[in-house]
C-alpha cells in the first residue's frame, strides 16, 4: 500500500497534493462543524435561512418592521445561500447540521480551486518544483482546510480573485514573448470573474484597482480597459441588477456601505499600521514566515503585475483604520505564491544558503512540526460548540416561540444562532450586565404567564446561583434542562485570550410555559 502511495506520489505529485488537500477538507466538512467568527454565520447562514423560511432575521429586507434601508450588505453571496438552502429545503432536507454539512462541503471543493490556481499560476513563473511546493503549502498549511469550509467572504472570494489573476498572467506572459494565443476577450472573462470577487467582498476592489494599475504602467491600456469592462460588466449584473430588484435603485446595498464604513471607522478594532505585517509573520509560522516575506519583497519587479494588487490590498487595509485579521485573507494565498516563488529563486542564486543548507532544512523541519500539530488540532475544531448545540436542542421543542437570554457578566451580546433550532425562528430577549433583574421582568411582562419565555440561557459559569435565584424571584417554575460546554479547542482559545467568548451555556426550561421535559 506504502508502495503504491509512494509511486502514486512520484508519477502524479500535483493530483497527489491535490488528494491531501482533498482529504483535509472533507474531515473539516465532517468535523469541523459549528462557525469561526460572528460575520461567517449571522451575515450568511442566518439570513439566507430565515428567508428561505418566510422571515427576514437580520431585518435587511424592505418591509421587515425596523428596516430603514440598505444597510451595506451585498446579496450576492447571501443570496447564493438562499437558493440552495431553498433546494436543499425542497428535497426535504430540514436538519440544520445537514444542511451545515452540504455547505461545508461545496466550500471546500470551492477551496480546492485555490490549491489548483497557486499551482498553475507558480508554473508559469518558476520551475515545477517550487510550483509543487506552492500547491501543497495552499493544501496544508494549518489555517486553510479549517477557513476553507466556513461562509467567510474573505476566503469565498479568493478563487475568484486567483482565476482572474491567472488568465491576466497567462495573457501577459503570450503578449510580452509575442506568442500566438492573444486573446483581449480573455481580459474581459478576467474582469468578470475580478468583478465576481467583488461581489462577494466589496474590498477586493483593491486588489483588482491593483491590477488594472500594473497593467496600465506595464503599457497595456487595451487590457487594462478591457479588464475594467468585464469587472462593470460583473457588477452591474450581480450588484446593479439585485440591488435595484429588491430596493428599485441600482447599487443601494454598494452606497449605504462605502458610507457607513466612511462614518464608522474607528468604531471598531483599531490598531497601528504594520498590524497586517504582525499578522502574516505570526499566520505563516516564523522564521518561514519571514522567509515568505522576504521572497514576496525580493522580486517585486520581476512579478510586478501580482505585486502590486497584493501591495495595494496590503497598503489599503494597513491605512484604513478598521483592522481586523480576516480582512487580509483575500490575498494570503497569493502572498503565499508570490512568497514561496521569490524565497527559492533567491536560495538557489545565494553562496550563503548553499553553505547553509542544513539552517534551512532545520527551518523547514520546524515548520513542518508546528503546522502539522496545529492542522490536528484546528482542522476538526468544532468552533461555538456550546452556541450551536444549545439552539440545536430546542429542535426537541418545536413550541418553542420565546426564549430568554442571560449573560449579566458580558457587556457584549453573544448572539444566539437561532438557524439551529429548525423551526419557527422563536424570538428572545437578553440581559446584559447594564440591566436588572427587575427591569427586565417589567419590561417584558413576566407576570404574565404567556408572556414569560419558554426556556432561559445561562451564560458562563460565573455566580451561577446566584443568578438563578434571581430570575427565579420573577419566573419561580424554572427547572435545569441541559448544560452545553463548549469544544476542548475553544476553551484553550478562550483560556489564551479571553476576549474570544466560548462559555458553558445551562439550560432551563419554565414548567409554567413548557410542563414536561420532551429530552431524547
Amino acid at each position: 500500500m506504502i508502495k503504491q502511495i509512494k509511486h502514486f506520489k512520484t508519477k502524479h505529485p500535483f493530483l497527489f497534493i491535490m488528494m491531501i488537500g482533498l482529504v483535509l477538507r472533507l474531515i473539516a466538512v465532517v468535523f469541523s462543524r459549528g462557525f469561526g467568527m460572528h460575520d461567517d454565520h449571522f451575515l450568511v447562514i442566518e439570513a439566507a435561512g430565515s428567508w428561505v423560511d418566510g422571515y427576514d432575521s437580520q431585518g435587511w429586507l424592505p418591509g421587515t418592521n425596523g428596516n430603514t434601508g440598505p444597510e451595506g450588505h451585498s446579496f450576492f453571496y447571501v443570496g447564493f445561500h438562499y437558493l440552495f438552502l431553498g433546494f436543499l429545503k425542497l428535497l426535504g432536507i430540514s436538519n440544520p447540521q445537514w444542511i451545515m454539512l452540504f455547505v461545508r462541503l461545496i466550500h471546500a471543493l470551492l477551496s480546492l480551486l485555490v490549491i489548483s490556481f497557486g499551482y498553475r499560476i507558480a508554473s508559469l513563473l518558476t520551475e515545477k518544483q517550487t510550483a509543487y511546493k506552492v500547491a501543497l503549502l495552499l493544501a496544508v498549511f494549518w489555517f486553510m482546510p479549517f477557513l476553507s469550509v466556513r461562509n467567510l467572504v474573505e476566503v469565498v472570494s479568493v478563487p475568484f480573485l486567483m482565476y482572474g489573476s491567472l488568465i491576466i498572467l497567462r495573457q501577459e506572459l503570450i503578449r510580452k514573448k509575442n506568442e500566438p494565443g492573444y486573446h483581449r476577450t480573455s481580459f474581459l472573462v478576467a474582469g468578470f470573474f475580478l468583478g465576481l470577487a467583488f461581489s462577494v467582498r466589496y474590498q477586493t476592489i483593491f486588489y483588482a484597482g491593483g491590477i488594472g494599475l500594473a497593467l496600465l504602467l506595464m503599457k497595456n491600456w487595451k487590457g487594462m480597459l478591457t479588464t475594467a469592462g468585464g469587472f462593470l460588466i460583473s457588477v452591474i449584473i450581480f450588484q446593479g441588477f439585485i440591488d435595484f430588484y429588491i430596493w428599485k435603485k441600482p447599487f443601494a446595498e454598494l452606497i449605504a456601505y462605502v458610507t457607513y464604513n466612511l462614518n464608522h471607522a474607528y468604531d471598531y478594532h483599531n490598531a497601528p499600521w504594520y498590524h497586517f505585517v504582525l499578522v502574516l509573520f505570526g499566520l505563516m509560522i516564523p522564521p518561514v514566515s519571514v522567509m515568505l516575506i522576504f521572497g514576496f519583497l525580493k522580486d517585486w519587479k520581476r512579478h510586478f503585475l501580482l505585486f502590486l494588487p497584493v501591495f495595494v490590498f496590503l497598503f489599503f487595509h494597513s491605512i484604513f483604520p478598521n483592522k481586523q485579521e480576516r480582512f487580509i485573507l483575500p490575498i494570503v494565498p497569493m502572498f503565499i505564491v508570490l512568497g514561496m516563488i521569490g524565497w527559492d529563486d533567491f536560495i538557489s542564486k545565494s553562496k550563503f544558503w548553499k553553505n547553509n543548507i542544513r539552517m534551512e532544512k532545520g527551518f523547514w523541519t520546524f515548520f513542518w512540526l508546528i503546522n502539522i500539530v496545529l492542522l490536528m488540532l484546528v482542522t476538526p475544531m468544532y468552533s461555538k460548540k456550546a452556541r450551536v448545540e444549545s439552539m440545536s436542542y430546542l429542535r426537541n421543542y418545536p413550541q418553542t416561540k420565546k426564549f430568554f437570554l442571560e449573560d449579566i457578566n458580558s457587556n457584549i451580546l453573544r448572539f444566539p444562532p437561532i438557524f439551529y433550532t429548525g423551526h419557527n425562528w422563536p424570538k428572545y430577549n437578553y440581559m446584559l450586565d447594564d440591566n436588572t433583574y427587575a427591569e427586565m421582568a417589567v419590561a417584558n411582562n413576566w407576570k404574565e404567564a404567556e408572556h414569560q419565555p419558554d426556556f432561559v440561557f445561562f451564560v458562563q459559569d460565573k455566580q451561577l446561583e446566584t443568578r438563578i435565584d434571581s430570575v427565579k424571584k420573577y419566573l419561580p417554575h424554572l427547572v435545569h434542562e441541559k448544560s452545553f460546554k463548549p469544544g476542548n479547542l475553544d476553551r484553550l482559545i478562550h483560556w489564551l485570550n479571553p476576549i474570544n467568548a466560548n462559555e458553558t451555556i445551562h439550560l432551563y426550561r419554565n414548567e409554567a410555559r413548557i410542563p414536561k421535559s420532551l429530552k431524547p
